[in-house]
């Protein structure tokens, strides 16, 4: 497997302390690495103790230190945050399945409540995928994320190789939580003593020489080829990152560079330089449509001199005529917000025919500007959008008499004349 290595004619498995791996460091790097902006930090707490203990082969990285209830905090406190349009939890997949079932679920429905962001997800078992059951994942993976706000969910698979982390970050004391007997027994043991490589252990159990820890790895590494083998594979193994980071980086460089509603699909992931698996056009089409449930997943894939490619820009909601793609649910949310912050300004207005008009005009105008960048379908601009306002047409008189002022929109997003409804109503102020 990926994580086995061979010294001395032995084999041995590289395996993680399960308690000590997080993701959410590194995925910081990779959004800002792909075109990330400002960013909303929702700090759930701090590293736990280590376990001390590997993983055990083949089975699934649960890190112990990560608890459910601390992300589920996190979340409750964005219900008062209406900036951020894209929830990323990078540590999600390192709870156990049904806990992380639990995560999503939430966030899709705080998304679905709020309709002001998307959520996107990780997928468990995306770190080490089996070449043959890895379906097994993706299946386990729909089952737990619910039926409700599945528009505003999107999944990418699998996790991606980066260069995020460098050889200089990693040393020694990275290995078997620092004890440096059992890495004698690798690089210098009884049937292939090394002299060179003994002087160095010398060294490195002095205490006195805690601050030379740079130069005693730099010189194992020039004295020990099975070392730098060792850290080769741990670099490479520690740099495997779930694809959430770097995705909302991508979505946030699309959004500002063309528009939310151009789809993040076919544009390469920086900082990615492979992958775990290698996906077939065939592999791809199952995660692609499940013409069950529904639920598509957005697979990053390697072409060859295209480099790592994210391949897919479909929500969960993949049988939905309307919102099986990302930059519809996206653009129909930016819209809807930025309609309801405009209609906001006329608040203290009497609600009546002049306000109704003014608000109109107002709406219009700004639909009719992203109808010009390419935001909406149609030759003309009354193809692409109209807006109602007025008794008759969205209120009724005991409407205006309880003081509400209610608004509907129909949009074009992706086809001329397929309309797609925003309604909202406003309190007016009451004199």
């Amino acid at each position: 497997g990926p994580n086995m290595l061979s010294i001395n004619n032995e084999t041995y498995a590289l395996l993680p302390d399960p308690d000590t791996i997080y993701y959410f460091y590194n995925s910081i790097k990779l959004f800002y690495q792909n075109g990330g902006g400002d960013a909303y930090i929702v700090s759930v707490g701090s590293y736990g103790k280590p376990s001390g203990k590997p993983l055990q082969q083949g089975s699934v990285l649960v890190n112990s230190n990560v608890k459910l209830n601390d992300l589920l905090q996190g979340l409750e406190t964005l219900k008062n945050e209406q900036e951020p349009t894209m929830y990323i939890c990078p540590e999600a997949t390192l709870l156990n399945v049904a806990n992380n079932g639990t995560l999503m679920e939430q966030m899709l429905l705080q998304n679905s409540t709020m309709n002001t962001a998307i959520s996107i997800f990780d997928i468990i078992g995306a770190k080490n995928p089996d070449p043959l059951l890895f379906s097994q994942d993706i299946q386990t993976f729909r089952n737990h994320t619910g039926t409700v706000g599945l528009n505003f969910g999107v999944a990418y698979y699998p996790f991606i190789g980066t260069t995020i982390m460098q050889p200089e970050d990693l040393d020694y004391t990275n290995l078997f939580g620092g004890k440096t007997e059992p890495l004698k027994e690798l690089l210098s043991p009884p049937a292939a003593p090394n002299s060179k490589v003994e002087m160095v252990l010398k060294k490195m159990e002095d205490p006195d020489n805690k601050e030379l820890v740079g130069e005693l790895h730099k010189q194992l590494l020039l004295t020990s080829s099975e070392y730098k083998l060792i850290m080769d594979k741990v670099l490479q193994d520690a740099n495997l990152l779930p694809p959430s980071g770097g995705m909302a980086g991508i979505i946030t460089l699309v959004d500002n560079s063309e528009g939310v509603w151009k789809a993040p699909a076919n544009v390469s992931m920086s900082s990615a330089t492979d992958l775990p698996i290698n996906l077939t056009d065939a592999q791809q089409s199952g995660l692609n449509v499940d013409a069950i449930s529904g639920k598509s997943v957005n697979a990053i894939r390697s072409f060859p001199g295209q480099g790592i490619l994210v391949w897919g820009a479909r929500t969960l909601d993949g049988n939905s005529m309307d919102w099986k793609y990302i930059p519809v649910r996206r653009t129909i949310t930016f819209l809807e917000q930025s309609c309801k912050l405009a209609a906001r300004a006329y608040v203290f207005q009497p609600n009546d025919q002049n306000t109704w008009q003014a608000v109109t005009s107002m709406i219009e105008s700004f639909l009719t500007s992203i109808w010009k960048q390419g935001g909406l379908a149609g030759a003309k601009a009354s193809d692409a959008f109209s807006v109602h306002c007025g008794l008759g047409k969205t209120m009724t008189a005991q409407d205006i008499l309880d003081g509400y002022m209610k608004i509907n929109i129909h949009v074009a997003i992706t086809h001329p004349a397929e309309f797609i409804i925003i309604s909202f109503s406003q309190q007016m102020a009451q004199s």
